[in-house]
C-alpha cells in the first residue's frame, strides 16, 4: 500500500485500540514489520496515472514535471497577486485574465488599502519571529526532548490520551499531557483529527512563575508544525495550563503522530523575569 494509506491505517488502529492488520490478508502490520518493495515501486513508476488537473494519463515518472510545468489546466495565480489580485485558475486562462485584470488600473488610494491588508498579514507573521528572538534573550531558558506515550482512560468507553514521563527543565519538574480531538467520543470516525496538549508543573514553588512555552518537532521527525508561543502564570494552586492546540498543519500530519508508537517533540520553556 502507499505510505499515506499505511499511516492512516496505523492511526485508525491506535484510536480504536486495535492491532493494525493488512486489509487483504489480515496479518499484523506495523512500522517495524514493513519494508519497501523496490521492485513494485519501480513497476508502479512506469504505470500510467491520471493528472489531477487535466485527467490525462502519464507515466508516474513523468507526472510530477507535467503537473508543475506542462499541464495547461494546472492551477496558477495572476502576476498581479503582489498588488492584491486574488485570481486563481487554469494556466490556459492566465493570459486572458492578466489582459483584463483590473488591479493594474486601480488608483493609488485603492492599491494602498489592498497593500495595507497585506502588510497586516505580514506583520502578524513577523510578530511571531520577533517574539521568538525576544525570548532567546531571556536569562532562563530550558528545553528538552519529550516523549508522549499512549494510554487509555478507565471510563466505560475508553478514550485515548498521551502523557510524558516527568522531566526537569529550569530546575522544576513538569509533565505534558495530550488528547485527540479534545477527547471526543469516537475520533476514529472523524476525518478531521487534531491534538491538543497541556503543560503541568509538578514541583512546589515559592512564588508564582511566569513562563512562555512552545512545542516543536523533534530532531528526527518530519511532522510539520507551525510554532505558536503560549504564556501562563504557574502557581502552587494553579499549576496546569488549559489544553491548547498542538499547531500541526492538518489531519495528515496528525495521523503521522498517531501512527507512531510514541510521539517525540521538543519543548522550550522561557521564564519571564520581572
Amino acid at each position: 500500500m502507499c505510505a499515506g494509506c499505511f499511516i492512516h491505517l496505523l492511526a485508525d488502529a491506535r484510536l480504536k485500540e486495535e492491532q493494525a492488520t493488512c486489509p487483504n490478508c489480515r496479518c499484523e502490520i506495523s512500522k517495524s514489520l514493513c519494508c519497501r518493495n523496490l521492485a513494485v515501486e519501480k513497476a508502479v513508476s512506469e504505470l500510467p496515472s491520471d493528472c489531477g488537473f487535466c485527467l490525462k494519463q502519464f507515466p508516474r515518472s513523468l507526472l510530477e514535471k507535467h503537473k508543475k510545468e506542462e499541464c495547461q489546466d494546472r492551477v496558477t495565480q495572476c502576476k498581479y497577486k503582489r498588488i492584491g489580485c486574488p485570481w486563481q485558475g487554469p494556466y490556459h486562462e492566465l493570459t486572458i485574465h492578466e489582459s483584463e485584470c483590473c488591479h493594474p488600473t486601480k488608483t493609488g488610494n485603492e492599491l494602498m488599502d489592498i497593500l495595507d491588508e497585506m502588510d497586516q498579514t505580514h506583520k502578524t507573521e513577523m510578530q511571531l519571529y520577533n517574539s521568538v528572538f525576544g525570548l532567546l534573550s531571556f536569562e532562563k531558558i530550558g528545553y528538552t526532548e519529550v516523549q508522549f506515550r499512549p494510554y487509555r482512560t478507565d471510563d466505560f468507553i475508553t478514550r485515548l490520551y498521551y502523557e510524558t514521563p516527568r522531566f526537569t527543565v529550569l530546575n522544576q519538574t513538569w509533565v505534558l499531557k495530550a488528547r485527540v480531538n479534545d477527547s471526543e467520543r469516537n475520533p476514529n470516525l472523524s476525518c478531521k483529527r487534531t491534538l491538543s496538549f497541556q503543560l503541568i508543573l509538578k514541583s512546589k514553588i515559592n512564588s508564582p512563575m511566569e513562563c512562555s512555552f512552545l512545542l516543536l518537532k523533534g530532531p528526527y521527525d518530519d511532522v510539520k508544525i507551525h510554532p505558536v508561543i503560549y504564556h501562563f502564570l504557574f502557581a502552587n494552586e494553579n499549576n496546569e495550563t488549559e489544553y491548547v492546540p498542538l499547531p500541526i498543519i492538518d489531519s495528515v500530519e496528525c495521523n503521522k503522530l498517531l501512527a507512531a508508537k510514541n510521539i517525540n517533540l521538543r519543548l522550550f520553556i522561557f521564564q519571564i523575569q520581572k
